[in-house]
């Protein structure tokens, strides 16, 4: 009851990266038990600086019934965009896991791989899910070109997903090109960075991947196209209302002016919401391929317990879980 172990972030960033095949069953796991109603996602809660408007820090507190038990927590993460001048990454995290049945706190996890990794294998869930009735034709772009976007080209490619060609835009040309090199070496696929995001947004299926405060796209979805929309307030509203929406959570993602919460705010109604990524997973809700599809993973916490019980788990079996002897001051009442 009174154990307590630390998972440092070599150890996190060393298991995800060998078992991402593994990380997006276990996303997709963590969806259809949300659907079916065995989680509780409360709304985020965010701590905001006055004197830094762009930065943040975020908790997010969750419980899931997951196959290897029931697990609560909270994930930490601060979002500081500045950090990227000094090319050091804008998110840093920790992941806080919980007794279901004592509420003690259990573990600590370094977070911001977790945190990369299950955004990376939402994006990745839906996109296999989506591409049974809208198949890629190979091209793909990336609208942004940090640590998320590189994450995502590897789910992506964990997963099957048709890669031919990849572009890449970002404002800072050296991310792009960053981002550009991997692909190549790593992937061993064709990528190019390009020179706007209009030139990005004609590929097939695109990612979008910034930290925009306020909608910068208002080209509409075409016919055929598929767009992860991971930023949270890349789209104008009439770009929303255009297209056929999928969300993670429908009300999760109705908050905080994010795209889809403007284009409700717009319309009064939710008229424009297609399903959730569950409901393309089982086959219900799905989409009409004559009509662009915008899919907006903006993130619950119960796919960050869901991956950090992964890592748990696994780092335990390697032996790579650190325990903390006495970490509790006091183990019994009297």
């Amino acid at each position: 009851m009174f154990s307590f172990e630390v998972v440092p972030g070599k150890v996190v960033k060393d298991i995800l990266d060998t078992s991402m095949p593994d990380v997006v069953n276990v996303v997709e796991d963590a969806y259809l038990r949300h659907d079916d109603g065995r989680t509780i996602n409360p709304d985020s809660y965010f701590l905001r600086f006055p004197e830094k408007p762009d930065a943040r820090i975020i908790a997010l507190p969750a419980f899931a019934d997951l196959t290897s038990g029931q697990v609560a927590g909270i994930k930490w993460i601060s979002s500081f965009p500045a950090n990227v001048r000094q090319d050091v990454p804008r998110a840093s995290a920790v992941l806080i896991l919980n007794d279901y049945d004592t509420g003690y706190p259990r573990a600590m996890l370094e977070a911001a791989s977790i945190s990369a990794a299950r955004t990376a294998a939402s994006a990745a869930v839906a996109a296999r899910a989506l591409a049974k009735h809208v198949p890629g034709n190979g091209e793909v772009a990336i609208v942004g070109a940090g640590v998320i976007a590189r994450t995502i080209v590897r789910y992506l490619a964990a997963v099957g997903y048709r890669i031919d060609r990849l572009s890449v835009f970002d404002l800072h040309a050296g991310s792009a090109d960053h981002l550009v090199a991997l692909a190549k070496d790593e992937l061993g696929v064709a990528a190019v960075r390009v020179a706007s995001v209009d030139e990005a947004l004609d590929a097939q299926t695109v990612v979008t991947a910034t930290t925009a405060a306020t909608p910068h796209i208002s080209r509409p979805v075409a016919p055929g196209q598929v767009v992860l929309n991971i930023s949270l307030r890349d789209f104008a509203a009439s770009v929303v209302l255009g297209a056929q929406n999928y969300f993670d959570d429908v009300e999760h993602c109705m908050k905080a002016n994010t795209s889809p919460h403007l284009a409700e705010q717009e319309t009064g109604n939710r008229d424009f919401v297609t399903g959730t990524i569950a409901d393309v997973v089982r086959g219900r809700a799905l989409p009409d391929p004559a009509r662009g599809v915008l899919v907006s993973p903006f993130g619950l916490g119960v796919l960050d317990l869901a991956v950090g019980q992964h890592v748990l788990l696994a780092a335990r079996t390697q032996g790579l879980a650190i325990d903390v002897p006495d970490f509790f001051g006091e183990t019994r009442r009297w």
